[in-house]
């Protein structure tokens, strides 16, 4: 399963993480999000070890959805030393974001 995130602690556990960060900024009342989210959690199984995967609820923590733009949801984006390196806006076969996070390891 993929860990949630909140404003709270983004900044420790993806900005700071010494490994690649998958990020889903979702949010509950969202079709395709529930779509994307099982495949988010397999991914996070697949990578356990390699890369960290993560999901915002854009609804309750704002802050970074904002910094990073995110204006439509689902929005995944890969970070590596704190940047971002990669991004998919709306849902997506996993390859796609498999091929993201690959880049990033």
């Amino acid at each position: 399963m993929a860990l949630e995130v909140t404003d709270a602690n983004f900044e420790e556990v993806v900005l700071k993480s010494d490994k690649p960060v998958l990020v889903d900024f979702w949010a509950t009342w969202c079709g395709p999000c529930r779509m994307v989210g099982p495949i988010v959690d397999e991914i996070s199984s697949d990578y356990e070890g390699k890369a960290v995967v993560v999901k915002v609820d854009v609804d309750a923590n704002q802050e970074f959805a904002a910094k990073y733009g995110v204006r439509n949801i689902p929005t995944v984006l890969v970070f590596k030393n704190g940047e971002v390196v990669g991004k998919q806006v709306g849902a997506a076969p996993k390859k796609s974001y498999v091929e993201k996070l690959e880049s990033a390891l």
